[in-house]
């Protein structure tokens, strides 16, 4: 990385010359061309140097640290932890700034959770997922609308579905896709023995029609009387909405309105991410295992997360990261475990990229 960031710097250093050049200056599509140039890399190239700055610190105090003067050895010894702390923070900024940009990072989310095995104890652990990801979303600013849910009659939910709006959402959840496994004695287990349950967790990035059209003539409207909760004159009124996608066979079924143009309306949008997203892997060639390949099938086995109660302990098998912060995570605290995920990602992802020569 630093031979990339040091090329970088150099080209940095030659853009600004050129901008300074009277036949450049002369030329207005060739400056706005390396005025352009020089904008995208400016960032980075400012956070190397301060890097390089720091580095130059650490140095000195370390020097200081070796040296003979007791009270500037104390001293360096002092400054040293801070210093080191203020490098290893700006290469983390620096391998953000690097890693090539998802053009899907600032949209909005449509959010699916559903319970997987472990019965009522399974939806229980859905709802608290669902609570948790809310309460993540309300310390963000972000707002969370439900579009549908299906409760199991004991506080539980066998399915959510909710969109999330604000900035910079499907960047901060995206990894949060796959299945969650809570091993935990649940409330009505007698002998005190622990089940394993598992949830999973879907992260779709909302599609406007401009990304995903869908033509009238592949899609089969169904309309019903509403089984779901809402008073007496949802239940009589053909007021929910079946949506059949035809070329691929998805359905989206939507009940929670009392009017049929805003359940399809709902049912519209979860399609359409639906599609996006089956859309978006085709073009990663990460094909076509459709929408298992992000959530799989909810056996225990097939886990990204653990939530242990009896140990107080979480932990994300993909990063090895394990935190004891359970009951402040599920109340809404996530942004660590965001955090250390979305790092490791971008990582990965910026370490593929410089592979490829990228």
């Amino acid at each position: 990385m630093l031979d990339k960031l040091m090329a970088l710097e150099k080209k940095y250093d030659e853009l600004l010359s050129l901008l300074g050049d009277a036949s450049v200056q002369a030329d207005p599509p060739q400056y706005r061309t390396h005025a352009k140039a020089l904008s995208e890399i400016e960032p980075v190239v400012a956070k190397f140097r301060e890097y390089k700055a720091v580095v130059s610190e650490i140095a000195q105090a370390e020097e200081l640290a070796r040296g003979p003067e007791l009270d500037l050895q104390a001293l360096a010894q002092e400054e040293l932890p801070g210093l080191k702390a203020k490098a290893e923070a700006l290469i983390a900024e620096i391998t953000t700034l690097l890693t090539p940009r998802d053009p899907n990072d600032e949209k909005n989310v449509v959010l699916e959770i559903r319970a997987g095995t472990g019965g009522d104890e399974a939806a229980l652990f859905a709802a608290d997922l669902f609570r948790m990801y809310a309460r993540y979303a309300e310390r963000q600013g972000w707002r969370v609308d439900v579009l549908s849910s299906n409760e199991n009659g004991v506080g539980g939910l066998k399915e959510v579905i909710a969109t999330v709006e604000g900035r910079r959402v499907f960047g901060r959840l995206k990894f949060e896709s796959g299945v969650h496994r809570v091993q935990r004695v649940p409330a009505t287990e007698a002998s005190g023995r622990i089940h394993t349950s598992t949830a999973t967790v879907a992260v779709l990035p909302e599609a406007e029609e401009v990304d995903i059209h869908i033509d009238p003539k592949d899609l089969r409207i169904d309309t019903f009387c509403s089984s779901g909760p809402g008073g007496q004159s949802v239940n009589t009124t053909y007021s929910a909405v079946r949506l059949t996608h035809i070329p691929t066979g998805l359905v989206v079924s939507q009940q929670d309105e009392k009017s049929q143009i805003k359940n399809k309306a709902k049912a519209l949008k979860v399609l359409r991410a639906r599609l996006y997203e089956m859309e978006m892997r085709k073009q990663q060639d990460a094909i076509a295992k459709d929408r298992k390949s992000q959530v799989g099938t909810g056996e225990r086995s097939e886990k990204i997360r653990t939530y242990n109660f009896p140990q107080n302990r979480i932990t994300d098998h993909r990063i090895g990261f394990t935190t004891h912060r359970l009951a402040d995570v599920l109340d809404g605290d996530v942004g660590e475990l965001v955090d250390e995920t979305v790092a490791f990602f971008t990582a990965e992802r910026l370490n593929e990229t410089s592979a490829r020569g990228g």
